[in-house]
């Protein structure tokens, strides 16, 4: 099982708005350094709570983010 801190954010791209939990591996020490990794295309997220531009609401367990397609991210205050 993998190691770090989860922290909860939001994530809007142009078509909804996600609420979930990021985990952020032991190496790593904010939600950017996750953003940073050229290595990885996506960020992952779980306890997923998705806005659409309509209105309407969905849960998810697990939604995989596109980096190229995120507008925004906001970290939820501890």
């Amino acid at each position: 099982m993998p190691t770090g801190k989860t922290v909860r954010i939001k994530v809007k791209t142009a078509s909804a708005i996600y609420e979930g939990d990021i985990l952020i591996p032991a190496m790593r020490k904010r939600v950017s350094d996750v953003l940073n990794d050229e290595e990885k295309q996506f960020i992952n997220l779980t306890d997923v709570e998705i806005k659409g531009k309509a209105g309407e609401i969905q849960k998810a367990s697990f939604v995989s983010i596109n980096k190229v397609l995120i507008e925004a991210i906001y970290e939820e205050d501890s």
